[in-house]
């Protein structure tokens, strides 16, 4: 989630565990700091841009980590401030959860989070809540700001703080259950249109749990198919591109690009932009404007060649007409997003040559 998200969350959580007797501003401040911590990763030097995108939200985002920390910077905060100083256990339970919270609503997102290290390896990413998501962390702002106008505690507070938990908490659970539907909805969409595959992932579109990227992945192949919840009875038009698996077969061996494969869980295609391949991953951005695109190799007299791996694509990460779009299927109406014009099945793009 957005770095205001992190604060908002950490901060919500101290102010209701720490309030009464640190005082809820003192208590919002401690909260927002502890709930972005984790996110300090970020400043950690990796050798390339893909090892970046690929470790972010790995360590620092583990539960194991987080238990071994909450020791440590509970009894500093123990012995910082005199009012917690007999109330160890629930300052440690305070610190634990900040960190916990943190990493678990990473996890809701579709970029992955490494929660499990180190005993599960691989990132969790459940897709059924964009990275910001003003419903979301409104409530949570409002009680902060709240907190952090207030010197001393009060049970109105109180309650506007659990109220605050309990709805954000709740819209999480919403998403969830609304992202399975999503998929069911899909599966038999695809399954009507011939599309024969069990790789279908549902994720939340910008901003909002109403409306439904989902993807059909085959080996050639994915298809994107956009649902709102306000559908009618005309059913979205399933939009067709090539994954080039020639170029991908190229690429064997390459370690970024192994990396690439493995944290995108199969979510990649591969494509030539002049003498490089780059590699997107499907998950984050629209297409064709995928959030974080990759160059790992370049063209060579004996086929394709590894180089050092840089950032590729555009910074933009929208196409024109993406927010009218967007408004239109917020609304349930029919629409076709101007970028995915024309690659509607049967139609679809010729596939990128071999090496």
């Amino acid at each position: 989630m957005d770095s205001l998200t992190q604060f908002a969350l950490g901060a919500t959580v101290t102010a209701l565990c720490l309030g009464k007797p640190l005082g809820p501003r003192k208590a919002a401040i401690l909260g927002g700091v502890l709930g972005t911590l984790p996110d300090l990763d970020v400043f950690l030097p990796f050798d390339t841009p893909v090892d970046s995108f690929v470790l972010h939200r790995g360590w620092s985002h583990a539960f194991a980590v987080h238990a071994l920390a909450t020791p440590v910077v509970g009894e500093v905060l123990v012995r910082l401030f005199s009012s917690l100083r007999d109330r160890r256990a629930l300052v440690w339970l305070t610190v634990f959860l900040c960190f916990t919270t943190h990493a678990i609503i990473d996890g809701i997102t579709v970029y992955g989070t490494r929660i499990f290290l180190p005993f599960y390896p691989d990132p969790v990413g459940v897709g059924s809540m964009f990275i910001i998501d003003p419903i979301y962390t409104l409530p949570l702002i409002i009680v902060v700001v709240w907190s952090l106008l207030k010197r001393d505690w009060s049970a109105r507070l109180g309650r506007a703080i659990k109220a605050a938990l309990v709805f954000s908490t709740a819209y999480i659970g919403l998403g969830i259950g609304l992202q399975a539907q999503a998929t069911s909805r899909a599966k038999a969409a695809f399954a009507e249109a011939g599309i024969a595959t069990d790789r279908v992932y549902a994720i939340a579109a910008p901003l909002n749990i109403v409306v439904w990227k989902v993807i059909a992945l085959e080996d050639d192949r994915y298809h994107n198919l956009y649902l709102s919840l306000l559908d009618g009875d005309h059913e979205p038009p399933i939009h067709s591109h090539q994954r080039n698996p020639a170029l991908i077969a190229c690429l064997d061996g390459i370690d970024a690009f192994e990396k690439l494969e493995w944290f995108s869980r199969g979510y990649f295609r591969a494509d030539r932009e002049g003498d490089k391949i780059v590699v997107s991953d499907l998950r984050m951005g629209l297409t064709p404007n995928y959030a974080f695109q990759f160059a790992v190799a370049e063209s060579a007299d004996e086929g394709v060649r590894e180089i050092a791996p840089e950032r590729a694509g555009q910074d933009q990460r929208t196409a024109e007409g993406d927010l009218a779009w967007l408004g239109q299927r917020l609304l349930g109406r029919p629409a076709v997003r101007p970028a995915e014009a024309g690659t509607t099945l049967p139609d679809i793009e010729e596939p990128e040559g071999a090496c």
